[in-house]
């Protein structure tokens, strides 16, 4: 174990074990490695850290040379969130593609191969799987995040996908508890509520929950929400009724519980970050999450201040603060044992084969059938109907089909469209007779990311499906709306392999 610094306190290096700061670069800053010194513990990794494969493992081997049992997270959910390929796109379908193919040994195989990859970079810690039902459609924030709207099939994928990741070497971090699925505002943003009973929220929310706990999950991530059957004061995060009461008590969960991140304005908003952090560990949080958009030294030393100011006026207990650090430090040494990367076991080439397999292909009534479909030959005009970015995502990272299809179609053409600021059906409109028009005699292969959210988006494909009834529409969010089209591809998310296969389809190409 590293050497800590001499002149660091016990009560303040605790207070820096349970934080899980990030920080801008693509090497570590001198004042994060100093605090690595001090008693830092964990660090977070996101997109903006990360170049490629070779430079992780120089910049995880760098934070190491610090301090040696540091627990290094990501959030790499793969599909639509992935940090490892934030540029390009993810090589793994995500939790909503697996679980619309229902076959929980390629859920496990596809996380296992994924922690396979992290723990080959030196991640050891993930903040995945999502195990939230998504069963309110109109989610702004989960959708393809989450395995499905159905408790069971949700509850049976998370645990596989658990057992998998762990079995990399890479602890899994279940989240978002106790279930952020029947929301339709994004805790990015806003504090989300769930107005259900308690009845319903052990049937379907903690369902996932208990089977991740069942599978040895080595970490829970609350969730930034409201839940008045639980608690009608607190959100989840900072509600010692919610994580140690119901998380800790009654489901039996005795490993590390980390927040979501505390600048989210659902609890920077309404608490600060830094009462908010006090409140966390006092309600039974053992990690505290935050860098996903600050990501500095005043922050970690705010932080680490108002926790040490905290237990000196008798607002949290120390004992409590001492218990976090050392579920962290528990969590660390089952790491360390971990060892190094497994060895792949399912071939590198089992995202694409995911997703291959989560494809859903139909036609609209009238118009033929997929076994009827002769495929493109000609380079079509690729028109993506694009919505605002959920934040999670991120809008730097890739999606769409026209990339794979301008491979294997050289000539392809395309062009993204989007709501403006006008009246949704008056902007879908305008989106739709601007494609038409930019795509001249081409076939259309039109592109949407969760049409029954977006008015706009189902207006837009309205006026193409009318004008040009033989478009392809290719949905790459959940598949909510009736399928249309002359071919309608549902991929069930938006990671890149999605996209190849459904340009495989398109084209009648197996095998990019």
């Amino acid at each position: 174990m590293t050497t800590l610094a001499s002149g660091t306190d016990t009560l303040t290096r605790d207070a820096l074990t349970v934080l899980q700061p990030g920080f801008t670069g693509t090497t570590a800053p001198d004042w994060l490695l100093r605090r690595l010194g001090e008693g830092l513990a964990s660090v977070g990794l996101f997109g903006r850290n990360i170049a490629s494969p070779g430079q992780l493992a120089a910049l995880t081997a760098q934070l190491r040379a610090e301090r040696d049992d540091v627990l290094v997270a990501i959030d790499e959910e793969g599909g639509d969130v992935t940090r490892l390929e934030v540029r390009s796109g993810s090589s793994f379908p995500g939790n909503h593609a697996l679980g619309a193919v229902d076959d929980v040994e390629l859920t496990h195989q596809v996380a296992h191969e994924l922690g396979r990859r992290l723990a080959s970079c030196g991640v050891n810690l993930n903040w995945a799987p999502s195990a939230d039902v998504n069963s309110d459609p109109r989610n702004p924030v989960i959708g393809v995040r989450s395995f499905g709207a159905d408790t069971e099939l949700t509850a049976r994928h998370t645990a596989a996908y658990v057992t998998g990741l762990q079995s990399a070497g890479v602890a899994a971090c279940t989240k978002h508890f106790p279930g952020h699925g029947d929301t339709a505002v994004d805790s990015h943003h806003a504090l989300p509520r769930i107005d259900v009973s308690a009845d319903v929220l052990g049937e379907r929310e903690l369902a996932p929950f208990r089977a991740a706990i069942a599978a040895g999950t080595r970490a829970v991530m609350s969730a930034h929400i409201l839940v008045p059957a639980l608690d009608p004061d607190r959100p989840a995060t900072l509600s010692r009724r919610i994580l140690t009461g119901l998380l800790r008590d009654e489901l039996g969960y005795d490993g590390l519980i980390v927040t979501d991140g505390m600048e989210m304005r659902a609890i920077a908003g309404t608490y600060g970050i830094e009462r908010g952090s006090v409140l966390a560990i006092a309600a039974g949080a053992d990690a505290i999450c935050v860098g996903g958009g600050l990501a500095d030294d005043a922050t970690v030393l705010r932080l680490r201040d108002a926790l040490v100011a905290a237990v000196r006026a008798g607002e949290l207990p120390e004992e409590r603060l001492a218990e976090a650090a050392d579920r962290v430090r528990a969590l660390a040494r089952w790491a360390g044992a971990a060892g190094g990367p497994a060895e792949s076991t399912h071939g590198t080439e089992i995202g694409l084969h995911a997703a291959r397999r989560a494809l859903t292909v139909t036609a609209a009534p009238g118009l033929g059938s997929p076994d009827t479909f002769e495929p493109l030959t000609e380079p079509p005009y690729v028109a993506a109907l694009t919505p605002v970015a959920n934040i999670a995502v991120g809008d730097e990272t890739p999606w769409g089909v026209a990339a794979e299809l301008i491979h294997l179609l050289p000539g392809t053409v395309t062009g993204s469209f989007s709501a403006g600021d006008g009246p949704e059906d008056e902007a879908g409109e305008d989106a739709g007779r601007a494609a038409l028009q930019a795509a001249g005699p081409r076939r259309i292969v039109a592109v949407v990311r969760d049409e029954h959210r977006h008015p706009w988006m189902a207006a837009a494909l309205d006026a193409l499906l009318a004008a040009r009834p033989d478009t392809i529409v290719v949905e790459m969010g959940v598949p909510q709306a009736a399928p249309r089209g002359s071919l309608h591809i549902a991929t069930h998310g938006a990671a890149r392999v999605c996209g190849r296969a459904a340009a495989e389809v398109i084209t009648g190409v197996p095998g990019l």
